[in-house]
């Protein structure tokens, strides 16, 4: 009999404690900042690959919104966030002895700038990433898949310098 009523003392004890953990690095305060306004990015490097725009302005509403408590609104926005995809290109790596590349460097770079609306707080920075690939396989057979990951590294990047506050 006492030791049911220790289990159920724990488990009444237990019951009563809540911890939670955010493993995004969101720090917003929720009270003051409740919209947010992702003006889409443009392509303005030399290297154009019509879908990459896209790709990248939907990850970027997407990671905003599922990882915040934000509403995207275009009217009156406590948060503001535009840029443009500033980098495009292609480098040969890894020169054999025949002159060619073995391996070829996809890099992206992308421009942001970022606007506080409620304490008039301004960031703006640029973020790159690459991925290297196979020159025998050629940029059409590898663009798709490098495309997702170097977006997905530059947006949490960004997601990272405007949602997060380390100091804290």
């Amino acid at each position: 009999m006492k030791k049911v009523l220790v289990l159920l003392s724990a488990f009444m004890i237990l019951q009563g404690c809540k911890v939670s953990y955010t493993f995004n690095g969101a720090n917003i305060d929720y009270n003051q900042i409740k919209t947010i306004n992702i003006v889409d990015f443009q392509n303005q490097a030399l290297l154009v690959y019509p879908p990459l725009a896209q790709v990248f302005n939907e990850r970027m509403k997407d990671v905003f919104v599922q990882n915040t408590k934000l509403t995207l609104s275009d009217v009156n926005p406590d948060w503001e966030i535009e840029g443009e995809i500033v980098r495009y290109d292609l480098t040969p790596l890894s020169v054999k002895e025949d002159a060619y590349a073995s391996e070829t460097r996809l890099t992206m770079a992308v421009r942001y700038r970022f606007r506080n609306n409620k304490t008039s707080e301004e960031k703006e920075g640029e973020i790159s990433a690459y991925r290297d690939f196979s020159a025998n396989l050629g940029l059409d057979a590898v663009q798709d898949d490098l495309i997702q990951q170097l977006t997905k590294e530059i947006v949490d990047q960004i997601f990272n310098a405007i949602a997060s506050d380390w100091s804290k």
